[in-house]
């Protein structure tokens, strides 16, 4: 497979291949990547000849073909996009043809969203061959987290960690949502390059004493009237704080909890690397280990995923709004 990076110098050295796969479940790459092209390979008189984006629910691959044996009008390259591929469906295949012996002219790049094209497929080993395939997989947790990090500090901008992980908590994994948030704090914070909690709280509308990340902390810290104040805030604004959304992240704490137990002596870099958080926030790990033994994260984890199934309404006809503070009461109980 093919990385960002090696991409990126082909449109520098203008050493293009006459495809481009770039598929998976993280769209924001995808998009990087074909905005690159689009910014890049044309210039603006070019593009009205020789730029073509086609899409997947609107076009059949003989329309595309037809397009991709066309030659460059002005220019060196013509620029064909296929976005949203998978909407082609088992049509696809029919690409293999043209694939076979593509125009060295025509750069065709395949936008194949949330799914990945069977590698086992002759289209697959034929763009392999000639071309270049991304996989854009999906990030997780502490790698999110990195990410976000990395945003800010590769503009010049200096944020703590747990501003960082507080963006993660609230806005989840999807990185085009993440980073429509950077770039209008990029865009408030220009003259100070500073991002602060009370940033994050102020411009996303995250609160820094009401948020997951400080409810699980409580609990960890067996802090339950905290807990409680949090509960009975999320139970009053719902929809910044889902029910479901908040007992899935309590049960990720407590089995990455259990993670630490076992491999407590392990050293501080493998132990967080094994935990999948950053290493900033093995000390909180380290106190909550004090307050819960393996036995009775065994039972704590037994209890929210029955609390999981009363949230999505399983065994409960309606959820009640104080369901959150019965789960924290039985949490409490556990000894």
């Amino acid at each position: 497979m093919n990385t960002i990076s090696e991409i990126k110098n082909d449109v520098k050295l203008k050493n293009f291949s006459p495809v481009y796969l770039l598929m998976g479940e993280e769209e924001f790459f995808i998009d990087q990547i074909t905005e690159l092209f689009v910014n890049n390979i044309l210039t603006k008189n070019e593009k009205e000849f020789n730029l073509n984006i086609l899409y997947g629910k609107d076009t059949n691959i003989d329309a595309v073909v037809s397009i991709c044996k066309k030659y460059p009008l002005m220019s060196d390259y013509q620029l064909v996009i296929i976005k949203e591929a998978q909407d082609l469906g088992n049509t696809i295949e029919n690409l293999s043809n043209y694939l076979k012996n593509p125009l060295s002219s025509t750069i065709l790049v395949i936008n194949y969203k949330h799914k990945f094209i069977d590698k086992r497929k002759s289209i697959f080993k034929l763009i392999q061959k000639s071309g270049k395939v991304f996989e854009s997989k999906f990030l997780y947790d502490n790698r999110v987290q990195k990410w976000i990090y990395d945003r800010f500090i590769n503009n010049s901008f200096t944020i703590d960690q747990k501003s960082v992980s507080l963006m993660n908590e609230h806005l989840g994994n999807r990185l085009n949502n993440i980073n429509n948030e950077i770039l209008k704090l990029l865009e408030i914070k220009k003259e100070s390059k500073t991002i602060t909690i009370n940033d994050i709280q102020k411009y996303i509308g995250i609160s820094k004493d009401f948020n997951n990340f400080e409810f699980r902390k409580s609990i960890g810290s067996l802090n339950f009237k905290k807990a409680y104040l949090i509960a009975d805030y999320f139970s009053k604004n719902p929809k910044s704080n889902p029910l479901v959304v908040t007992i899935t992240l309590l049960f990720d704490y407590f089995c990455k909890l259990m993670v630490y137990q076992v491999n407590s002596d392990l050293n501080p870099k493998t132990l967080s690397s094994k935990i999948g958080i950053n290493p900033f926030f093995l000390n909180e790990f380290a106190s909550a280990g004090k307050n819960y033994s393996i036995k009775k994260i065994v039972k704590v984890i037994s209890v929210i995923r029955e609390f999981d199934m009363y949230s999505k309404g399983v065994k409960v006809k309606k959820v009640s709004p104080k369901l959150l503070q019965e789960l924290i009461a039985r949490i409490a109980s556990i000894h």
